[in-house]
């Protein structure tokens, strides 16, 4: 359910997606030269054994278009999936989010009908193992860093922390949203602690192994100008951690502002700090450790801006050499950009659906008893005056006589 237009980083690699293609190049100012290019259309697809309809024909194996992607932890190993792979290994069911394990020996990935397969990394030709399963589409994956947990989000509100070793066992659920669960993410530097944002427009930090709620926060109400009150449209597509300033980085899909909060970990609460306006549709954000925010924005001039604090207060730095190098590259790829808009409609199907049947109901009794009044009208004479009543009595006994 992201965006098809996106970024990931590890160390000083820096890998840009859209539709079927990615490009990978160095933040060095040294490897000018060093761009690697990969169209998953060019990828071989491979068969499932028994993925055919009811009607024995072979089902639609939908798009190449990548839907995510993520490096593993050392930068070692980095996956993608569009509808049917991730990397060159066949699903049956389209992917919504991958993750590697700590130890990376495997890749978890979810799909959109609430499963997730394990995947061996030191196999390759391996087949996927189911290792757990929710009633509702997933949205996102995480694991926790000693591996011991799979933590797993869904379309109806919930949040799933099953053990590892038995995903079966289930250690918790962190309940308390009131609409789908957009993203989750595992605080790096306190592997205790999870943040998760929701279409109900909040950020909300949790103790995951009891399911406990330790802050809500309402995006809405923190929103600039303040009258933009509407939770709508504040799902996150991207939660991002930066440990040199124990910042917290959210970007919501359909506006384009970025959140910036500060993790207390001593007091384990959220402290707002700042919120980013941006005149282009923002694609995605990535952390890189020693330089600060790397922002992808539809905008062909200056696809990729770096943001950083400066005084306490986060600020776009200046075109450097790396940026300009960057963005030479991504506009020699516009159209690897260009072509993801609109590709996704993204969380906007995912909002629950309202019926104010009472209204209705009011209505159209309303009517009806009109109707009745206007009927029962119809068949009775309109009564008369005392005065015409008087007369008429006066010249029944007239003619009596």
């Amino acid at each position: 359910m992201a965006s098809s237009a996106g970024l990931a980083l590890c160390g000083q690699t820096l890998v840009g997606r859209g539709g079927s293609r990615f490009l990978a190049i160095s933040t060095t100012s040294s490897d000018d030269d060093c761009v690697f290019t990969y169209d998953c259309s060019a990828a071989e697809k491979k068969s499932v054994p028994g993925d055919k309809g009811e009607d024995g024909q072979p089902i639609d194996k939908g798009s190449d278009t990548i839907l995510a992607s993520t490096f593993s932890k050392s930068g070692s190993y980095f996956a993608l999936t569009d509808d049917t792979l991730w990397f060159c290994r066949t699903v049956v069911r389209r992917c919504t989010a991958l993750v590697f394990t700590a130890s990376e020996d495997q890749v978890l990935v979810a799909d959109k009908s609430g499963d997730v397969y394990s995947f061996s990394v030191l196999e390759p030709d391996g087949c996927g193992k189911l290792e757990l399963g929710h009633l509702s589409m997933l949205l996102d994956v995480a694991v926790s860093p000693d591996d011991q947990f799979v933590l797993t989000a869904d379309r109806d509100e919930k949040i799933r922390v099953s053990w590892a070793a038995a995903p079966h066992s289930i250690e918790a659920f962190c309940l308390g949203h009131t609409e789908f669960v957009s993203r989750i993410l595992v605080v790096p530097s306190h592997p205790e602690l999870l943040l998760s944002s929701s279409g109900d427009g909040t950020l909300r930090l949790w103790e995951y192994r009891s399911g406990c709620q330790l802050q809500c926060c309402d995006l809405a109400s923190l929103r600039e100008p303040a009258d933009h009150q509407d939770h709508k449209g504040l799902a996150a597509s991207r939660i991002a951690f930066w440990g040199q300033e124990s910042c917290v980085v959210l970007l919501c899909e359909c506006v384009p502002v970025v959140f910036i909060f500060q993790l207390d970990a001593s007091k384990q609460q959220l402290v707002f700090r700042q919120q980013l306006t941006f005149p282009h549709r923002v694609w995605d954000i990535v952390f890189e450790d020693s330089q600060g925010l790397w922002v992808l924005q539809d905008c062909r001039d200056a696809p990729l801006v770096l943001w950083r604090p400066v005084g306490g207060q986060w600020q776009a730095v200046p075109e450097g050499a790396v940026s300009r190098r960057l963005c030479s590259h991504l506009r020699e790829s516009w159209a690897m950009l260009e072509g993801s808009v609109g590709a996704d409609d993204g969380f906007r199907s995912l909002y629950k659906a309202t019926f104010d049947n009472m209204t209705s109901y009011l209505k159209k009794k309303e009517e009806r008893l009109q109707q009745q009044l206007k009927k029962k009208r119809q068949r009775s004479p309109l009564p008369q005056s005392p005065e015409q009543t008087k007369k008429a009595c006066s010249e029944q006994s007239a003619l009596g006589c």
